[in-house]
């Protein structure tokens, strides 16, 4: 069961910022997300209803899991220092 993956603006525009070699890296780490949101070292945050984060080096990703409609929302991509600002 694949999951489809809409990322937001915020999230794109992040990445049109990274190298070339991070770019590809954090793609492949998002297509994992759409055959399982849920992988290991995924975890809720704190405080919120239904915002995973998934790491990534020193990058996160911070995302939303439809699971009725098999929908992952990506929402935002960032370097670990700044992403929970």
């Amino acid at each position: 069961m694949t999951y489809r993956i809409v990322i937001e603006k915020k999230a794109l525009k992040f990445l049109a910022s990274v190298s070339k070699r991070d770019y590809l890296k954090l793609q492949e780490h998002i297509n994992e997300l759409a055959e399982d949101p849920h992988p290991f070292g995924s975890i809720k945050l704190q405080g919120s209803t239904n915002i995973y984060r998934h790491r990534f080096g020193n990058y996160r990703i911070l995302y939303t899991v439809e699971s009725d409609q098999l929908i992952v929302y990506i929402i935002e991509i960032g370097n670990r220092k700044d992403i929970y600002r």
